[in-house]
């Protein structure tokens, strides 16, 4: 039979996994904790297991937002919920289990459906602008490195779909000679840098581009996304102190994915995307170290993250 219980701040909604002839009767339990929107807790387990040995089935967040001493669910906690629970349904079961989970939830007075299951929770941003550069490069490393390929997706925060795209390569002016190493790393010859705009000229243009999107609007929320702080902390920074370029403040705050993976995921990625990819069940698009693939992979994991029901937040700036 299923139930709701409160008690002590938190929250327990149970219910039969299957019904007959379906299955067994067993039930689960989704607790929810509240603590920090980015950093509370999600269990999803058997009933028949102790609480205290329970462990994270999805990895993912989920919130149970307290009100007056009683629990009441956010609605962004059941795509969550249906997420980590259908991984532990048997295969060709998942109509009858939305159909069940449905039931169970309107009985209780939460009224969710499916199609508030599939949702996106509210984010912080309206746009997310994701960048990762590929630059000059060698071994042992040369100095100064400069950026060759300046790639920037405009993720939409409501759907986390691409809008707009920015992408241009970028002529090197004090190692012009792309090295064997380089080429073999990031997939780009001498004849795609070779007559391309400076820098200086790359950053008018992205400023003409963010300008056209409406993304320099005083009532627009947008940040910078990247796989790490080497791109928006170190490279771009210092190749403009070297040239004695200014750098414009959209570039002085960012998320770093990799941080907003471990704070979702529970776990560092040491090996960057090839490990939120992994992490996720992801397929890897394109050519790893391609400026712009690789910004469709953080595009394609922040977008599974949010459908998990990650907020993400400003992890990073300058100094």
């Amino acid at each position: 039979m299923s139930s709701v219980v409160f008690r002590a701040g938190y929250c327990y909604f149970r219910f039969p996994m299957l019904e007959p002839p379906l299955g067994s009767t067993e039930e689960i339990a989704v607790r929810g904790q509240w603590r920090d929107a980015n950093r509370d807790e999600m269990y999803v387990c058997m009933s028949n297991v102790s609480l205290s040995s329970v462990s994270d089935a999805s990895g993912c967040s989920m919130i149970a937002l307290l009100h007056t001493g009683a629990a009441k669910f956010s609605q962004n906690l059941f795509p969550r919920a249906r997420q980590a629970v259908c991984s532990l349904l048997p295969a060709g079961v998942l109509k009858e289990y939305s159909s069940i989970i449905s039931r169970k939830l309107a009985s209780h007075g939460f009224g969710a459906s499916m199609a508030a299951m599939s949702s996106f929770p509210p984010q912080r941003y309206h746009y997310f602008l994701v960048l990762d550069f590929e630059a000059t490069c060698d071994k042992p490393q040369i100095h100064p490195q400069e950026i060759i390929e300046f790639p920037i997706l405009k993720l939409n925060g409501r759907t986390m779909e691409i809008e707009s795209t920015f992408h241009m390569y970028v002529q090197p002016v004090v190692h012009p000679q792309l090295t064997p190493f380089c080429t073999e790393l990031t997939g780009i010859i001498q004849g795609m840098v070779d007559g391309q705009p400076s820098l200086q000229q790359v950053l008018e243009r992205v400023d003409e581009w963010m300008a056209k999107e409406g993304l320099l609007d005083p009532s627009v929320k947008s940040i910078f996304v990247t796989c790490g702080d080497w791109d928006l902390k170190v490279m771009l920074p210092g190749q403009c102190q070297y040239l004695g370029l200014p750098v414009a403040d959209y570039f002085k705050q960012w998320i770093n994915l990799k941080k907003a993976y471990s704070f979702a995921m529970g776990s560092w990625p040491k090996n960057g995307l090839l490990d939120m990819n992994k992490g996720l069940n992801l397929q890897h698009i394109g050519r790893p170290h391609s400026g712009i693939d690789d910004c469709k992979n953080i595009a394609n994991i922040m977008k599974t993250l949010a459908h998990r029901g990650f907020i993400f937040k400003q992890t990073s700036k300058p100094f």
